[in-house]
């Protein structure tokens, strides 16, 4: 059941809402919750109800484990926890990658059965992790088993994340107040729902649409021009964004129904002048969780330069495995841990050098800019690709070693190409993305909605519709658009938004961050 299909919006949430509201006229606390929990149960069922005994015995394995070691401190049953739920996270979803592997190495031909890889096992895996460390350290609660359930498959959250911590959900979940519907948050919560499914099937489908039959050329070994190869690694770098700042907007609008604030998982990551500011705006719980679980148990910074960019590049080479068994994401998280590196290394060397006076310029923060952004779209090619084959295909051609096809609009400009290249293989009438204007003007839209608006938090600031977001409202709202308000003006552009929304949910199609 995905948030953009007609079944969830017109059926389950509307269904969940009213027993959620009635519950709480009438029901205890405990119930209400109990509610929330087979309501959730029952949305991660529908994909595919194997996957319900999975979650089950997951969820009290890990429930026991942790209600044992708040008493007992046993760090053998911290180890045995963290190993079964690594082993099922392995098993589930590193099995066939690490056979394939083996034999290809061995050039034996070991099988195993084809594994089906159950929705959210690596988001509701890394949560019940920290879970476990915390109630090690004496950090959780005695928390009602309910309670816990609720933390683990609160199905706004459950299948792409944010990636929760437990002292942030629940003591929400805990408050009696935080029961029964209440109009301003269902206002704002469906205010925000709308917006990321605009981003979604407005925008981010119609990237797609452009990306994908360049990507699948690719996989199949045709050559591609440069600008065709350029043109569907923008679109897709447009794609994810949409799509996960979309799914992430859908998640705290849906919470927020529920009066539940989801913390900042998303925020304007394409406006970062450099790769570390990036990974502060990118999945931010999944980055979070990778620096307070992986990268300062390693040592972090402690232990001098070296070992500190060591641990940097290890911990992104876990956070790309994390994505996805294939090394296409490891190769992808290796090139994320080289950009750190070469970032750290550039601010040492910068305030023992450059002078600040320069670093203030406009011109050098866009060429910062315009570094980083380039950086991201070169590494969203293999992160996209399906085999290295496909994403060298990619990179040959975006490298200009397939030659350079100009579309008709441009075409005029053949002649003069050769005096500035060469060597190029200069051709006219090309074809992809940048053969037709409408491709043309869709990509620009959507670079100035990324680059020139603000983003949904920002627009929404005043109704705090997110947890931890004083570490992202430091400098002054700046632009033109006024805030949000519950007016008859936004009460009308919502209406519209809705129609158009409706009127584009035609063939429905999975958010990317449902493959991790």
């Amino acid at each position: 059941m995905l948030f953009n299909s007609y079944i969830f919006i017109f059926a389950f949430l509307p269904i969940v809402l009213l027993g959620f509201h009635l519950s709480s006229k009438y029901l205890s606390q405990t119930k209400v919750l109990l509610w929330l929990v087979v309501s959730s149960l029952f949305f991660y069922g529908w994909w595919n109800i194997s996957y319900l005994v999975l979650i089950t015995f997951s969820i009290g394995f890990n429930y026991i484990i942790s209600y044992y070691l708040r008493s007992n401190k046993a760090k053998a049953a911290l180890i045995l926890g963290i190993f079964v739920n690594i082993a099922m996270l392995g098993y589930y979803k590193y099995a066939n990658f690490f056979i394939e592997n083996l034999n290809y190495i061995s050039n034996s031909h070991y099988a195993i059965e084809n594994i089906i890889l159950p929705l959210a096992i690596s988001f509701f895996t890394f949560q019940q992790i920290t879970y476990l460390i915390d109630s090690y350290k004496g950090i959780t609660k005695d928390h009602d088993f309910i309670h816990y359930c609720l933390f683990v498959t609160f199905f706004p959250q459950l299948i792409a994340g944010p990636i929760v911590h437990h002292k942030e959900m629940l003591p929400q979940f805990l408050k009696k107040e935080n029961t029964g519907l209440k109009v301003n948050n269902i206002s704002i919560g469906l205010t925000i729902f709308l917006i990321g499914l605009f981003k979604k099937v407005v925008i981010a489908d119609s990237m797609g649409a452009l990306a994908t039959p360049i990507f699948n050329l690719a996989e199949q070994g045709v050559e591609i021009t440069m600008l065709e190869a350029w043109g569907a690694a923008l679109a897709y770098s447009l794609q994810l964004y949409f799509d996960f700042s979309g799914y992430s907007d859908m998640a705290i609008g849906l919470a927020r129904m529920f009066n539940i604030k989801l913390p900042v998982n998303f925020f304007s990551p394409y406006k970062s002048k450099n790769i570390i500011e990036f990974w502060r705006r990118w999945h931010i719980t999944l980055s979070n969780f990778l620096k307070d679980y992986i990268y300062i148990p390693l040592g972090g910074s402690r232990n001098g330069k070296i070992k500190q960019l060591s641990n940097l590049l290890i911990t992104m080479l876990i956070g790309g495995l994390w994505h996805g068994a294939g090394w296409t994401f490891i190769i992808w998280g290796g090139m994320h841990g080289l950009f750190l590196i070469i970032n750290h290394l550039w601010l040492n060397w910068k305030e023992r050098v450059v002078s600040s006076q320069y670093l203030d310029k406009t011109i050098t923060k866009l060429i910062a800019w315009l570094i980083t952004i380039l950086a991201l779209i070169l590494s969203w090619v293999i992160f996209r690709a399906e085999t290295l084959n496909g994403a060298i295909t990619m990179y040959s051609a975006m490298f200009g070693f397939n030659g350079l096809s100009l579309p008709n609009s441009i075409s005029t400009l053949a002649p003069a190409l050769p005096s500035i290249f060469p060597d190029a293989n200069i051709m006219t009438n090309g074809v992809g993305i940048f053969s037709e204007g409408s491709n043309d003007a869709k990509i620009i839209i959507a670079c100035i909605i990324v680059l020139y608006f603000p983003n949904t938090l920002e627009w929404m600031h005043i109704t705090k519709p997110a947890l931890n977001m004083e570490h992202f409202f430091k400098k002054k709202y700046n632009y033109k658009l006024s805030y949000w308000e519950q007016s008859a003006k936004h009460a009308r552009l919502m209406a519209m938004i809705a129609m158009i929304v409706i009127l584009s949910l035609g063939d429905v199609s999975e958010f990317l961050y449902f493959q991790f």
